[in-house]
């Protein structure tokens, strides 16, 4: 196989083919108004950001009765979200709905709490009665007064004074959360926060009650809370703003519009018969190089981690229908519930990664056609350095949960973010994992100086080609990650800001990072194979990524709307959120393109891969686009939804069948190619699993989450938040969680089969004659 480098990029065209290339209209607008759009977007989230900075929740000095006598401090709030954080509540319940869907919501329960006891003490005082034997008139007057009382909390001010009444209910609503924290709880499936002692419990709970307040109390010069209202609750007069109505039905409108744009454009100047000249990187098959060999032990890392995501998923889905024990084992005492959520969440994570920093390094040398020096030695150095790091994050994980790790849980154990419980000190060294694989990736693609200086020259003209989007996909990736270890040394003061950080890692990255990879590594593979044109492969990229940068960078303010972050980001969350469907609308069509230009190729070699690749699309927009766009995006559906189990629904469906499947199609991209015309390809059983896995996720929908999703929608409506996340509710739907077992049996026996059909077929890289 025969490689030729022209302006730094591997190419069979000649030089004429690559200068219409260059000078083709469609192209050459497309990637420079790619170019303007990506600029703007970020323009655009820094002065959101700093503006977000600046109207975020304040913390004040102190709460304060009105005789003066000092309820909370603000070291009290610091102490307590650094509490919350070192016990991973996170990940047993949610803090302003972003959390768990299993156990309360911290935010909604103590809202409620404070307003009953609110409401008690008042009918005591000009009563002396409890509030439930008042007459309903009495009752009427003690609930308005109530809710004057949390309405009228300032968190502007320095010293914040509350009526005695008020002082009191925050008093009880301490004491009793506080010895909630520190008492295991069977029924509830909760298990003491053993790293909290009573002084950390107090605090912790002191940060729930502020969380609580920011709920209720108004903005300055406002009759809005500092969560734009958030949650629903009746019994405090939470309701949604017109903000949040309003920008609802533009947004439905905008995506309207945005899916007719899109097919017009895709009809006029993307589709069609494809004209343009072949260019196939790859082509044949060679024996692996050096690096390529040592990629196999990436694969099984996969394997390994995936059945033990699942294993984790199976006993937390338990824990949903049977809490006091797993069996008649004290499950809680070994293995919290908390525990096993924060592993369930990182763990695609990991084998996810590994996928495609495995998929992209195999692929380089293909590309090139050339090893570069020391390639091999230094994939080896990038897995053994991860497994290390990875091994780590496990151990200081549960050692940081379990009160074993009381100085270092910042740096070494659980740091109490969704998504990112992994220890700071872990979250560097995987930023510096993530480095080392674009540079690997780099170093793949453009393997000598000369190269790479052509490369640098062609981009920086304007000639830019699908080989610098690959390996700029990977830089994005490293440097998002970045965004989640602000504020870098300590841990931060302000939650809210906080979870701002959290999501330009959490969303940017599925919405954005991931589908910009996920775009450049499928045109790439299909040009590369020869079954589209450069030209096409190049131009559908351009067109895709416009999107994916309008919808997943501002698209990102839809998580946004209630965790303390200012008004602004309603607008902008529900416009771009729905523009987040628009690509994966694309996707879905380049996908049954792919399909039928694959089923004309009878020689096709890499059917298995793509038919992977081809459900990633479709689940892609069912899970994204369907399940995320139409179900939790717009912010009147949003407002009741968020923290029910629909959430749930729209998780696994896009996580695993958009970018797990993608992953797993990459790898049995590799694991073909590597068979060549030596080593029989059988592709049964890898069909078999993907099968059990696309059966498996319309059962985990149809049976569980739906059915208990919708109810608990409906449960907010009626009663509000704090009803929908108690045992009052779960309790009625133990029988649909039960039912998730037949999607677990499927899942779990196709993820069996797939991993020994990944260990049949890993021997060509253990065969050094290959």
């Amino acid at each position: 196989m025969k490689h030729y480098a022209k302006n730094g990029v591997i190419s069979h065209l000649t030089s004429e083919d690559l200068e219409r290339l260059n000078n083709n209209p469609v192209n050459r607008v497309l990637k420079w108004i790619l170019l303007f759009t990506a600029l703007c977007c970020f323009i655009l989230m820094g002065w959101a950001t700093g503006y977000t900075y600046d109207h975020a929740p304040p913390i004040p000095q102190k709460i304060s009765s009105l005789d003066n006598h000092t309820i909370i401090t603000q070291d009290d709030i610091y102490l307590g979200k650094q509490g919350f954080q070192r016990a991973d509540l996170i990940d047993y319940g949610s803090l302003y709905g972003m959390g768990s869907m299993f156990g309360p919501d911290y935010t909604a329960l103590a809202l409620v709490e404070l307003a009953n006891a609110t409401q008690n003490y008042l009918a005591q005082e000009q009563f002396n009665n409890s509030y439930e034997k008042l007459p309903e008139d009495q009752q009427f007057r003690i609930q308005k007064q109530m809710q004057f009382m949390l309405h009228g909390v300032d968190l502007t001010q320095q010293d914040v004074k509350v009526a005695p009444p008020f002082a009191k209910a925050i008093a009880a609503v301490r004491e009793q959360l506080s010895q909630q924290l520190l008492k295991d709880d069977p029924k509830a499936g909760y298990s003491r926060a053993r790293s909290l002692d009573a002084v950390g419990a107090k605090n912790t709970s002191d940060f729930i009650i502020y969380t609580a307040l920011t709920s209720v109390g108004h903005r300055p010069n406002s009759t809005i809370s500092w969560t734009q209202n958030w949650p629903y609750e009746p019994i405090v007069g939470n309701t949604p703003t017109s903000a949040t109505f309003i920008w609802t039905w533009i947004g439905i409108c905008f995506a309207f519009a945005g899916f007719g744009f899109v097919i017009l454009i895709n009809k006029l100047w993307l589709s069609g018969e494809d004209k343009g000249a072949m260019d196939q990187v790859i082509s044949g098959f060679n024996s692996l190089t050096p690096s390529q060999r040592k990629i196999g032990k990436y694969f099984i890392f996969v394997g390994c981690i995936f059945l033990i995501q699942i294993l984790m998923g199976g006993l937390m889905a338990h824990y949903y229908s049977e809490r006091a024990d797993f069996y008649g084992f004290p499950i809680g005492e070994y293995l919290p519930f908390n525990f096993l959520r924060s592993i369930h969440l990182q763990t695609p994570i990991v084998w996810i990664a590994f996928s495609w920093i495995g998929a992209g390094l195999f692929l380089g040398p293909i590309v090139s056609g050339k090893e570069a020096k020391f390639q091999g030695v230094l994939v080896d150095i990038l897995f053994y350095a991860s497994v290390v790091v990875i091994a780590g994050i496990v151990v200081g994980n549960y050692f940081s949960l379990m009160g074993y790790m009381p100085k270092l849980w910042f740096w070494l154990g659980n740091q109490g973010n969704s998504y990112l419980e992994l220890g700071r000190g872990w979250q560097y060294a995987f930023f510096g994992a993530l480095l080392l694989w674009s540079y690997l990736v780099f170093r793949a693609f453009w393997p000598n100086k000369h190269i790479w200086q052509e490369a640098r020259r062609s981009f920086f003209v304007g000639k830019i080609r699908l080989e610098h989007l690959f390996w700029i996909s990977t830089v994005n990736i490293a440097l998002l990650y970045v965004c989640g270890m602000i504020p870098m040394f300590e841990v931060g003061k302000s939650y809210t800001m906080d979870d701002f950080w959290r999501w330009w890692v959490v969303h940017l990255w599925v919405e954005e990072s991931f589908e910009f990879f996920a775009a450049c590594v499928t045109a790439y593979l299909l040009m590369g194979i020869g079954l589209v044109s450069r030209q096409l492969a190049e131009r559908t990229v351009y067109f895709e990524l416009i999107l994916i940068f309008l919808g997943g960078v501002i698209g990102t303010g839809h998580h946004m709307y209630w965790a303390g972050e200012p008004s602004i980001w309603i607008p902008m969350g529900s416009m771009f959120s729905f523009i987040e469907v628009l690509p994966l609308v694309l996707l879905v069509i380049e996908s049954v393109d792919q399909y039928r230009i694959i089923n004309q190729h009878n020689e096709f070699q890499y059917k298995l891969a793509y038919m992977f690749i081809i459900a990633a699309a479709v689940w892609n927009f069912v899970g994204a686009g369907i399940f995320g766009g139409g179900v939790l995006n717009a912010p009147l559906a949003n407002y009741y939804e968020h923290g029910t189990s629909l959430t749930l629904n729209h998780a696994h469906t896009a996580m695993f069948g958009a970018f797990g499947l993608l992953g797993l199609g990459m790898i049995y991209f590799c694991l073909r190619y590597a068979a060549g015309n030596k080593y029989p390809f059988i592709e049964r059983w890898g069909y078999i699993a993907l099968f059990l896995f696309n059966i498996a996720l319309v059962l985990w929908t149809w049976l569980t989450f739906f059915p208990v999703g919708w109810p608990q929608l409906n449960a907010v409506y009626e009663h509000g938040l704090n009803f929908a996340r108690s045992l009052s509710f779960y309790d009625t739907k133990t029988l649909w969680q039960w039912m998730r077992m037949f999607g677990d049996i499927l899942f779990a026996c196709g993820a069996l089969m797939m991993v020994f059909d990944f260990l049949v077929k890993l021997k060509p890289f253990f065969v050094r004659n290959h």
